[in-house]
């Protein structure tokens, strides 16, 4: 296959690889080897999601003062506690919650927040100080450190969209459309590795694809009761992937529209109920895989909104907010602290949980690396996981 043909059949199927220091790193394979058995799946909550109206603090007499239109009545909500609750959206969460495989970690987001989407979730996607600008994932470099076994498919797989979010500057691949990628990327056949070093480079990247398109299925029974749309399908897919054995340490999947800027009360609860019931959905396809147990799912955000209303029955850019742990080994309950309403800065929650602690969960805690030489710093790992 020609270089020109590649490129056609790259965008055509919705196809992104990152090579940088993956080849360096496989040669150096050093230190610690991780435990990619155990699947991270992470979940993005594009546009920054109202923590307050998804784990409601409704003993809390100033949420009712600062949401005068927005606040949830108690008799709607799903009550988990003296002073907390689920949004009603996310009743398919509530089974989760009973087994003990659902945590809450409360108040997540870093030190001199930065506003901007763009910005901010580049900051989320790279792990780096406020300050500070990465051009790597920070699984890029957990990948780089400690590489993923020669026989897997890819070390992550972003499904549903061209970007890779954390994954970028790894040899990992980003499907908009998984099905389309696979017919389509055996056509690239391998070749042998000759002439300029451009094309071998490009040579050797056809033969990537062709490797990963050999692994990744055409198709496999998921088990699961996913909901219609892109983000159940994109579920569908990493179901599908895991339970062929193809090989992936890291799904990436997204979820749009929490920019809700105004009339927040429908378009919050749609987005709520496509996450419970597509994070349902995926348990019930590895519980009948054998999977659940080995598999782990974060949300994660640029940012949550702020905690008054704006005049357009919306909310607008915040700072910190509540994210999901599920698993067969999640220690369920709440984490983090709840929401001091009454110690706002400028407006905003202050955060309680750097969201690096979180990737260092994952990476201590999940995969058995070290997280400060990924994370360039040390940040405590939440007590989420069971042995």
């Amino acid at each position: 296959m020609r270089r020109r043909e590649f490129v056609t059949l790259a965008a055509g199927a919705g196809l992104s690889l990152w090579f940088h220091g993956a080849r360096a790193a496989d040669a150096r394979a050093a230190g610690r080897r991780a435990d990619y058995r155990r699947r991270l799946v992470l979940i993005e909550l594009n546009g920054g999601n109202d923590g307050l109206n998804t784990l409601v603090p409704f003993a809390d007499p100033q949420y009712a003062s600062l949401r005068p239109r927005l606040a949830l009545a108690r008799e709607q909500l799903l009550q988990i506690s003296e002073r907390e609750a689920l949004h009603p959206a996310l009743a398919a969460l509530l089974p989760l919650w009973q087994a003990g495989e659902l945590a809450l970690v409360q108040g997540v987001g870093y030190p001199s927040p930065n506003l901007s989407h763009f910005r901010s979730i580049e900051i989320w996607d790279t792990a780096s100080r406020a300050e500070e600008y990465l051009r790597r994932g920070w699984l890029a470099r957990a990948f780089e450190a400690n590489p993923v076994p020669a026989g897997f498919a890819a070390p992550g797989v972003s499904l549903g969209g061209q970007s890779l979010g954390p994954l970028a500057g790894s040899r990992s691949i980003a499907l908009a459309d998984p099905e389309r990628f696979q017919r389509q990327a055996r056509l690239a056949a391998p070749a042998p590795a000759r002439g300029p070093a451009a094309l071998r480079h490009v040579l050797a990247v056809e033969a990537d694809v062709a490797q990963a398109a050999a692994r990744l299925p055409a198709a496999a029974p998921a088990g699961g009761n996913f909901p219609a749309g892109p983000f159940g399908n994109a579920l569908r897919a990493a179901a599908e992937v895991a339970q062929a054995g193809s090989g992936v340490a890291a799904y990436r999947l997204s979820l749009g529209g929490f920019d809700t800027h105004q009339n927040q009360a429908a378009v919050h609860a749609s987005l709520l109920r496509q996450l419970a019931e597509g994070i349902a959905a995926y348990r019930a396809a590895m519980v009948a895989a054998g999977l659940w147990d080995d598999t782990l799912v974060l949300t994660y955000a640029e940012f949550g909104r702020r905690a008054a209303e704006n005049g357009s029955s919306g909310t607008d850019h915040g700072t910190a907010s509540v994210h999901f742990a599920a698993g067969g080994r999640v220690h369920g309950g709440l984490y983090g602290e709840p929401p001091r309403l009454d110690r706002l800065e400028n407006g905003n929650l202050p955060f309680a949980v750097d969201f690096r602690s979180l990737y260092a969960t994952a990476l201590e805690g999940w995969w058995s690396m070290p997280s400060a030489p990924v994370l360039n710093g040390r940040f405590a790992p939440l007590p989420i996981l069971r042995a």
